[in-house]
């Protein structure tokens, strides 16, 4: 599997890791009506869930970036770098919401966004 496509696999699949953080040993979690269940959560359930969703709201502008920068064929490893660059911004936001540090969140999530800007970038 190219080194892209690992990525953008990756990043699709944070949101699930968040989820399951939000829900890990609740012993009154409600399978049947999840959405109203975590509406109802503070704390660290409440962040990993607001973690979960921002993860969904970057997916697609960074696959669409990838998926563009891969059009205009640059270099491989430098669309590779950027990519797993992202990923690791993505790691560390998810920590970084969970645990409640939220001016480092500020910062890694400007990085991640970033490396977003030059997929788009590379794709001219």
């Amino acid at each position: 599997m190219n080194q892209a496509a690992l990525a953008v696999l990756i990043a699709g699949l944070l949101p699930i890791v968040c989820a399951g953080f939000s829900k890990w040993g609740a012993k009154d979690y409600d399978n049947a009506n999840p959405r109203a269940w975590l509406e109802k959560q503070a704390g660290l359930r409440a962040r990993a869930n607001a973690a979960q969703q921002n993860s969904f709201e970057a997916f697609a502008l960074f696959a669409a970036g990838v998926l563009l920068a891969l059009q205009a064929e640059p270099d491989p490893q430098v669309v590779a770098v950027t990519c797993w660059f992202f990923i690791a911004m993505r790691v560390l936001y998810i920590y970084c919401y969970i645990s409640n540090r939220a001016s480092l969140r500020s910062i890694v999530w400007m990085a991640g966004l970033a490396a977003v800007v030059r997929l788009y970038w590379l794709a001219f």
